[in-house]
C-alpha cells in the first residue's frame, strides 16, 4: 500500500507568532515532524504551505514542497481541501493520505511506521486516528460547569476502576483512504492509533511550547 505524507503548514498564527518555524530547542518546530516523516516508511512527504520562509526552511530539512493558493491560507481554511489540493496536483496514485500537523514534535517515525502497519493490517477501513487515552479525572463523570458562580454536577464520586476508558484525538497522525478524502480527513470506520501522554503533546499556546522545551531538555539529559 502507497501512503503521501503531507505536512500542512500555513504561514499565519495567532497563538504564538510564526510558530511553525519558531526555534523549540534550537530547531524549527516543523524540522521535527519533517525529520520523522522522512525517516519513516511513507513514499512521499510533501509540506503544503503558503509562505517562503517556511517553504525554505523545509526545503532546508530535505522536504518536497508544494505552494498552496491564497484562497486555502486564510484562518478559517479547514484542512481537508488543503489535502485535496495536494491530491489533485499530483500525477502519481496513492492508497491513502497520512497528514501530519506539524505542532505535534514528539510524534516520530516508529509511531508514523507502527500506524501505517495497523491500518495496512485491516481491510475494509476508512480512516485511522492517533488518539490518547483521557486521564479519568478528566472523565465526563467528572465534569463540572459555572452556574450564577457556583460549581455544577460532578457530585456523585467515582473509583477510579468505575469509570471506562475513553480517548480524545491528538492531532499526531491522521489516515485516510484516497477514496474517501473527497469526504472528510477521518470518519466511516475509524482504527485507533493510541500513544502515550508525552508522544500526544500538541503545541497550540505558550503553555504547550514551554512544556516542549521542558521535555526536550529532560530527554537530552537522559
Amino acid at each position: 500500500m502507497k501512503i503521501l505524507g503531507v505536512i500542512p503548514a500555513r504561514g499565519g498564527s495567532k497563538g504564538i507568532k510564526k510558530k511553525n518555524i519558531r526555534l523549540l530547542s534550537n530547531k524549527p518546530l516543523i524540522a521535527y515532524t519533517i525529520e520523522s516523516a522522512l525517516n519513516s516508511k511513507l513514499d512521499r512527504v510533501i509540506v503544503s504551505t503558503d509562505c517562503e520562509e517556511i517553504a525554505d526552511i523545509s526545503r532546508s530539512y530535505g522536504a518536497e514542497i508544494m505552494m498552496r493558493p491564497s484562497a486555502l491560507a486564510n484562518d478559517h481554511t479547514p484542512t481537508l481541501p488543503v489535502l485535496q489540493d495536494v491530491y489533485k496536483n499530483l500525477n502519481v496514485y496513492y492508497d491513502a493520505l497520512m497528514t501530519l500537523q506539524p505542532t505535534s514534535p514528539f510524534r516520530n517515525e516508529h509511531h508514523i511506521d507502527e500506524s501505517m502497519k495497523i491500518y495496512n493490517k485491516e481491510k475494509e477501513i476508512d480512516s485511522l486516528v492517533s488518539v490518547v487515552e483521557i486521564p479519568h479525572n478528566m472523565s465526563d463523570k467528572k465534569t463540572m460547569f459555572l452556574k450564577d458562580g457556583v460549581l455544577v454536577g460532578g457530585a456523585r464520586v467515582y473509583r477510579r476502576q468505575e469509570i471506562n476508558k475513553t480517548y480524545a484525538r491528538n492531532g499526531a497522525i491522521y489516515i485516510t483512504s484516497y477514496n474517501k478524502l473527497v469526504n472528510y480527513i477521518f470518519g466511516g470506520r475509524i482504527l485507533p492509533y493510541i500513544m502515550d501522554k508525552i508522544s500526544s503533546i500538541d503545541i497550540d499556546d505558550m503553555q504547550d511550547w514551554e512544556l516542549s522545551e521542558l521535555v526536550l531538555r529532560g530527554m537530552k539529559r537522559g
